[in-house]
């Protein structure tokens, strides 16, 4: 109706005896495709109405919730603008409100926060007279941050963030072996010194680095057992003439090759400019798609089929596949194929490990399993290496991770043609459905060869051709209409 109206020449500027817009009414009612429309049609975001308030204003005042407050932000509305009769900015209104998530969402836009009201207020100000202790913390550990960044030590820090978290980890990692390898019995005294290590290491992220990086914890930790596995590789269980050193170095230069290539390749960003974004907000609205099917309300592109927004990255990814932990990265279409490698070298990096820790007990360590049985076996182990026993439990651990990752993503790959998300997103609608949904009967599903052939783009002698789909701008396929109805809702 709203384009309908446009159409025959409505006028969306005109103010109702409220003193709101089009645009106002939309935000008050929560309607983000009609302000999408509405600002890509020529609107002002900053628009103000009879009182002098912008749309960003009246969703921090009058709707609780991010939205549309975060929506609004996308199209880089004017944060430090005041209204007319209290000179409030739209953080001010948020504090007033009491608003939190849309005090979070405009500072992380970089609202100001030494701009006074008419009363001579800061947003700080007022959220101390209001009592709001949440706001009150999130506006004074704003303020801390940003007279950090004047220092140059902090903004040294923030650059080399990911570099010092790593060497954190390593050292840490390190120290931790080193307490457990400690030429003593008491492992009371270990056990205190290992509570005030983790104690230490948990403090330093989050007061050098801010919440941000902690995302990034499980990606240093992963790089630093793999660090000192081959250190220890190289140390303990690599005797001269082995005939296994070429292919654990070959194991672990395919594991850091494809770790880097997993981490460093664009996994499929949708990509826009401003102008194509609201050419792409017309087009769909006045063909009736302007929905969260086909348009992401987040980052204000058209999502090609199999695409996903990454709250993390902050951005759409094509055939998006999940954000894994381990690499800090979004897996997409871009990446898919070098994050399946970067799991089948660590699992082979991490079962060399293991199986050079039982050569080295079996030559190094008295043990008498045959004729104590394991609990005594165990005791003998970590009395003869505890580092060894450390550094083999570390190998176990992303042993199993990884190998249950690649064989779950092999068989997502081979079987069903699905990624994870989608696989996940099929298992809960069918909790939903009377009939049993079968995971294999899907468009992209097209058996087990050609799935294969399609991901990895490999042929075989001409005897089978994969389909190359460029998943970054593919938006509609030609499917039968039972197919087409599952293809829209994965």
């Amino acid at each position: 109706m709203v384009i309908l109206l446009l159409q025959y020449g409505a006028d969306p500027t005109l103010i109702d005896g409220e003193g709101f817009s089009s645009i106002h009414l939309a935000v008050l009612f929560q309607h983000m495709p009609i302000i999408a429309y509405l600002i890509s049609k020529g609107q002002s975001v900053n628009m103000a109405d009879l009182n002098g308030q912008t749309p960003l204003m009246l969703s921090a005042h009058k709707v609780l919730g991010p939205e549309p407050t975060g929506f609004l932000l996308k199209f880089n509305p004017s944060l430090n603008v005041v209204d007319k009769i209290h000179q409030n900015t739209p953080l001010h209104w948020a504090v007033a409100a009491g608003n939190a998530t849309a005090v979070s969402k405009l500072l992380e836009a970089g609202s100001s926060l030494d701009i006074r009201n008419a009363k001579g207020e800061t947003p700080l100000e007022m959220a101390l007279q209001n009592k709001n202790r949440f706001i009150i913390h999130m506006l004074k550990t704003e303020a801390k941050m940003r007279a950090n960044k004047k220092f140059r030590l902090w903004r040294w820090l923030q650059k080399f963030e990911l570099f010092l978290l790593l060497m954190l980890s390593l050292i840490t990692v390190w120290a931790v072996g080193y307490i457990l390898d400690f030429n003593s019995d008491s492992w009371l005294l270990k056990g205190c010194f290992l509570i005030t290590l983790l104690f230490l290491t948990s403090l330093f992220p989050r007061f050098l680095f801010g919440y941000k990086s902690l995302v990034y914890l499980p990606t240093v930790f992963l790089l630093s057992s793999i660090f000192w596995i081959f250190v220890t590789w190289f140390i303990l269980f690599f005797p001269p003439g082995t005939p296994f050193y070429f292919a654990f170095i070959f194991s672990i230069i395919g594991f850091l090759y494809f770790f880097y290539k997993t981490w460093a390749t664009d996994p499929g960003f949708i990509k826009a400019s401003e102008e194509e974004r609201k050419t792409n907000i017309i087009t769909l609205a006045e063909t009736g798609c302007l929905d969260f099917r086909t348009f992401c309300t987040s980052c204000l592109a058209r999502k090609p089929l199999r695409s996903l927004h990454c709250p993390v990255c902050k951005s759409c990814v094509a055939r998006y596949d999940q954000h894994c932990l381990w690499t800090g990265r979004c897996i997409g279409f871009g990446n898919h194929r070098y994050y399946i490698f970067f799991l089948f070298f660590l699992s082979v990096v991490c079962n060399w490990i293991i199986y050079e820790s039982f050569m080295y007990w079996s030559t190094h360590c008295v043990t008498t399993f045959r004729e104590d049985g394991l609990w005594t076996y165990l005791n003998q182990i970590v009395a003869c290496s505890p580092w060894v026993l450390y550094i083999f439990l570390l190998a176990a651990f992303h042993y199993s991770w990884s190998t249950f990752i690649l064989v779950n993503q092999l068989f997502q790959i081979a079987f069903l043609g699905l990624t994870s998300h989608e696989r996940n997103s099929l298992l809960k609608q069918s909790r939903h459905m009377k009939q049993p949904l079968s995971l294999r009967r899907t468009p992209y599903n097209l058996g087990f060869t050609q799935n294969l052939a399609d991901f990895f783009q490999c042929g075989c002698f001409g005897l089978l051709k994969p389909y190359a789909v460029d998943w970054t701008s593919q938006y509609t396929m030609v499917f039968h209409p039972a197919k087409e109805k599952v293809l829209r809702s994965v």
